[in-house]
């Protein structure tokens, strides 16, 4: 049979294309930063995690090039065999007091640490518990198993203890999971009583915490801190990528988890470590947020500003507890074109569209930044505020 291996390239991309589903890359032309230009355009950043603007901070900027200066450009191997450098270790030191865990661990990217720590946690015989709306990248690790799954209503611990009650008759190793911060809407996972619940059953917890590490709980501290339950989550795992302003994932819990990890996960095996440039930028944005409280600080204010004049024009933001805020839309075609008058007027706003959330719940995801001023955000307020009658969204 005479076949073209790769038609099917071209195919499905013309699909995406045709249904609207393909992503448009936009060019950032400077750094991240409140105010960037975007393909030639000056624009007031509106979708990027870098939360407390952290990425464009001095001395991250500082310790990124000194650690350059006296480890080089890269590590030259992974990090079970030459490429875990002192500095490495210096920040998992640092970021395991940070989180007021008994110790951590730093994968190259938080997909990394899903992908490579969930299907280790069970296998046959096991369960995986998990929220219908978890992130991709965990639904991906839960797929790499071979433990059974179970799903539970979004955020409904009704329903979680009837599973769990269920499993507790049937498996070995239980383990439920759980966005901390919920990347589409904005609202936080009951982790306390998750936690609660976990521990009558003897279920392990992990709690996907990427848009939770530098936003919630003290000091930007992460769910942990948010219900006070430090070093009960059995697995925090988390990132650099976003709040923090660098990139790399991370894990944090007890010095078995990390043993065990560091021997078992794959992706943390068999990757090379971060370049020193990265280490040195890590260890910075943790020292940043034990010292200069006020990130932490403006990105609430700015925050709760903003989501307050956006309902009080009209507009529905969800269930949304957290600098995430989507600005609900309802159809995909009205969400795609709200961003383009926005990006025309000087915000840039990705919309979130079906097949990523479902069909009639297309939105605007604005993600908060804590160096935007209160004149930004009334600039940007302004512009929602007309494009949203325009388009008979309010």
């Amino acid at each position: 049979m005479k076949r073209n291996p790769t038609a099917f390239l071209k195919e499905t991309y013309d699909e995406l294309v045709k249904n609207s589903f393909d992503w448009k890359l936009r060019i950032l032309e400077t750094g991240s930063s409140p105010h960037s230009i975007v393909e030639g355009k000056k624009v007031i950043m509106l979708c990027s995690n870098n939360y407390l603007n952290l990425s464009n901070h001095p001395r991250l900027i500082k310790e990124s090039i000194e650690a350059a200066k006296k480890y080089g450009a890269g590590s030259g191997s992974v990090r079970a065999i030459a490429g875990t450098m002192k500095l490495h270790m210096d920040v998992e030191k640092r970021l395991a007091k940070f989180k007021r865990t008994e110790s951590s661990l730093i994968y190259q990217t938080g997909f990394a640490a899903n992908a490579g720590l969930i299907p280790q946690l069970a296998g046959k015989g096991d369960i995986i518990i998990s929220d219908e709306l978890n992130h991709g990248s965990i639904i991906d690790g839960v797929r790499l198993t071979k433990a059974d799954r179970a799903v539970f209503k979004h955020r409904d611990m009704g329903e979680l203890e009837k599973v769990l009650i269920d499993a507790d008759k049937k498996y070995n190793r239980i383990l439920v999971i759980t966005d901390g911060v919920f990347s589409m809407d904005g609202d936080i996972a009951p982790m306390d009583e998750i936690v609660k619940l976990a521990k009558k059953y003897g279920a392990m917890t992990y709690a996907d915490d990427a848009h939770g590490e530098g936003v919630i709980g003290d000091d930007g501290r992460g769910i942990g801190a948010h219900f006070h339950i430090e070093g009960k989550i059995d697995v925090e795992m988390g990132t650099f990528s976003k709040a923090y302003g660098v990139v790399g994932g991370l894990i944090a819990g007890s010095q078995d988890l990390v043993n065990f990890a560091l021997n078992k996960s794959r992706t943390w095996l068999l990757s090379g470590s971060h370049p020193p440039a990265v280490a040195g930028a890590q260890l910075a944005a943790i020292d940043v947020l034990e010292t200069e409280p006020k990130h932490v600080k403006n990105l609430w204010s700015n925050t709760n500003y903003f989501k307050k004049e956006l309902v009080s024009m009209g507009f529905d933001t969800g269930e949304s507890e957290t600098p995430i805020t989507p600005v609900m839309v309802g159809e995909s075609s009205k969400a795609k074109k709200l961003s383009d008058r926005l990006f025309d007027e000087g915000v840039f706003a990705l919309p979130i569209i079906f097949p990523m959330v479902a069909r009639d719940k297309a939105r605007i995801r604005t993600m908060m930044n804590a160096g935007l001023t209160k004149s930004d955000l009334d600039f940007m307020l302004d512009k929602f505020e007309k494009l949203g009658k325009k388009l008979g969204i309010i």
